[in-house]
């Protein structure tokens, strides 16, 4: 849930680094910044004052192991992972004077792909997941700090797509009933395969069109993590 900070006025100014130390601190890593136009976000946030929007997430499997010790993890309650990371983001925002806000849930109040794209060097892929040049297709966002004031933040970077260098597209090869085309997915087909005995490997294993992917293969999710991952969308798409 959004919640709105106590006191703002009264808190330091935080700086971004102190935020980034913050977050990696406990089991997050930012995934980029950008300071919104005045009022861009007034419909979405009412009331709400964002000067600048930090987004905070998982690169490859570096943070796998902050959420799977975490009691979240292991209470066998359902959404684990988004319980998490609004119990950590929570704690985040309360501690910097800012507004926490989701990609999943009933709260739903941003449209993450747009900010992460104005946030840091991220590009559409052929399957619509967004590929970073480094991590590849192997990382994701948990939430975003909406705070009042402009903090200076780091020189913007920017890069091709790896996609456009990629004749093979292997992605889109690689899945066993076809699911994907450039920027659609076959969701109906998708859920079949992985409820069928052939979807093991993809269940097990992680989505093969996800893994044939050439890019950031070292920061590939572990086994566990990608069998979670996995679940939670097999049991999204059930719903």
């Amino acid at each position: 849930m959004m919640q709105m900070p106590d006191s703002i006025s009264a808190r330091p100014l935080a700086s971004f680094g102190a935020i980034g130390h913050r977050a990696n601190a406990v089991g997050l890593a930012v995934r980029g910044a950008f300071h919104p136009e005045p009022h861009e976000f007034e419909r979405q946030l009412p009331g709400v004052s964002a000067a600048t929007i930090i987004l905070l997430g998982f690169t490859g499997s570096q943070q796998w192991e902050y959420f799977r010790g975490s009691a979240e993890a292991r209470d066998k309650k359902a959404h684990p992972l988004d319980r998490w990371s609004r119990r950590i983001i929570g704690s985040l925002a309360r501690e910097f004077g800012a507004v926490d806000v989701y990609p999943q849930g009933e709260n739903l109040q941003l449209p993450f792909q747009r900010l992460a794209l104005r946030a840091e060097p991220v590009h559409r892929s052929p399957i619509g997941l967004l590929i970073h040049p480094t991590w590849g297709l192997w990382h994701a966002y948990r939430g975003a700090l909406v705070l009042p004031h402009r903090l200076e933040l780091p020189a913007e970077r920017s890069s091709n797509s790896p996609c456009s260098s990629c004749a093979a597209k292997p992605c889109l090869s690689s899945c066993p009933v076809g699911a994907f085309r450039p920027g659609s997915l076959d969701l109906q087909a998708c859920s079949d395969h992985l409820q069928s005995a052939a979807g093991s490997a993809c269940r097990e294993g992680g989505c093969l069109a996800r893994r044939a992917c050439p890019v950031g293969t070292r920061f590939r999710y572990t086994n566990e993590q990608m069998r979670f991952h996995m679940q939670a969308f097999m049991n999204a798409v059930s719903q």
